[in-house]
Parts: C-alpha cells; structure tokens; sequence
C-alpha cells in the first residue's frame, strides 16, 4: 500500500469516534473469539492451572498450612486462587501479541479505515474467554472439593466479575511487553517473574497474621492480596469496601499507566 493511502488511513483514524473505535473493537475481539473456538487447544492451560493449583494447596500442603482444618483452608484458598489463576492467564495475551507482531498482521490492521487501538482492546476483549473458563473450571472444582458460597448468587457474581476486571486490567503489562519485546517467550518469562513475587508475597495462600511484619505491611498494599481480600468478602462474606477501593486504584493507575504505553509501543511497532 502506498505512503499516501497509509497517511489517508492514520487521518481517517484520528477522526473516529468513541463509539467507532468501540465498534471496531468488539468486531476484532469477536475474531480473537472464533480463534479459541477453532483451536481449543489455546485454552488447555487456564483449564489445567486452577485445577493443578487448588489440588496442590488443599491436598498436598492443605494440613500442615490449616493445622488440620482443610474446610477452613480451602474457605481461605479458593478465592486466592481464583485471583492467581486469572493473573496468570492475564500473561497469554502479551505472547500471543508478540507472536502476531511477526507476522505482519498490525500492518494489514493499520492499512484498515479503523481505530488505532481497536487491535489492541479487541485482543484484550476476547482474552475474557480464557478468564471465564479459567474461573469456571475452579468454580466447579471448588464446588466439588467442598467449598460453599456463603454470601448469594449476586455477590458471587460481583466476585467472578471483579476478577475478570482486575485481569482484564492488568493484562495491559502483558500487552506493553508483547509489543516491545519480539520473542513470546521472553515476555511470559518477564510476566511470570513480575506475577510470582506478587502472587506468593500476599495472602493468597496464609492469612495475613501469619506472615513477618514486613511482609504483612507489603500484603496491605499488594494488588493481589486487596483483589483476594474482596473475593473473600464477596464470597465468604467480610468487609469489602477498604480493600475493593485498593482494588480499583490499581486497576485505574495499571491502565493509566499501561495502556498509553501499550498504544505507543504498538503505533511504533505498526509503523
């Protein structure tokens, strides 16, 4: 395509609206979404990691973390785990981007009369498929273990959504390094080593009295022990509205931040 029809395009994209660029968008993740449909496979590993995750804490380190109260463990671990399960699954999107990078299909997208960052939020939108049958699979799982909502089906439901907003969120990091970095692997080899850190220095998998003061001074402020702390309101029943705030501004400074960073990255890659 020539310099003068590219040029035409990038002024065309500027001149797209909100509601446009939300158009664009969703029609791109629903093509990301007929991906998983036709290849499955994409989605062994949010299957297989809630279920390798919940039966290893409960069974396996269960008694001697509980002191014999697995019910109450697995009522203290479910929620944790539904919050890594999810953070980890945020890490597919950053290298299947990568991957996308090197077969020159952000430059068919930026030939197209769309919004700019309509590639970038409809890979995102359609990574809610992984998240959902990530926590639908630990869902059912839990269910069978033992585990009960105590709280209702409303709240319940905040909690799954609240995880798939906290993902969705945080798979911005992931996006950013899948548009820098030319090589899957390195970016999840980076995501893990950002994801690990935050996932076992919380209290995902021992309650916060347990932990050396300033451990427990990290968990307070630590995305991953807010977002769990207000499952576990939402599910177990508890306070939520301290650690939901933390929550939120998070996911708001994770996007503020990211999110710009992502676009530049990626106008730079396209270009």
């Amino acid at each position: 395509m020539s310099t003068q029809t590219l040029s035409a395009h990038s002024e065309l994209s500027g001149r797209i609206s909100l509601a446009q660029t939300a158009q664009h968008s969703l029609a791109l993740a629903g093509r990301g979404v007929t991906k998983f449909m036709k290849s499955p496979m994409q989605l062994v590993d949010v299957i297989l990691t809630p279920i390798i995750s919940l039966l290893m804490f409960i069974y396996l380190f269960g008694d001697a973390m509980s002191g014999g109260d697995t019910d109450g463990y697995l009522r203290l671990v479910t929620p944790g785990v539904m919050v890594m399960a999810v953070f980890q699954a945020s890490i597919g999107i950053g290298a299947s981007l990568s991957a996308d990078a090197s077969t020159g299909i952000f430059d068919r997208f930026r030939s197209m009369p769309i919004a700019r960052s309509s590639p970038l939020i409809g890979a995102v939108l359609a990574d809610i498929v992984r998240y959902v049958v990530c926590l639908g699979t630990l869902v059912v799982l839990a269910l069978v273990m033992g585990y009960r909502v105590e709280t209702g089906p409303l709240p319940a439901l905040a909690a799954l959504a609240l995880l798939v907003g906290f993902a969705l969120s945080f798979s911005w990091i992931s996006v950013y390094l899948g548009m820098l970095i030319k090589n899957p692997a390195s970016v999840q080899g980076l995501m893990t080593i950002l994801i690990l850190p935050l996932t076992f220095a919380s209290n995902v998998f021992i309650p916060r009295d347990g932990m050396a003061g300033w451990l427990q001074a990290w968990s307070d402020v630590n995305p991953v022990s807010l977002v769990a702390d207000t499952v576990r309101g939402l599910l177990n029943g508890g306070p939520v509205a301290g650690s939901l705030a933390g929550t939120f501004a998070w996911m708001a400074g994770v996007i503020v931040v990211f999110f710009p960073l992502a676009m530049r990255a990626y106008r730079k890659n396209a270009g």
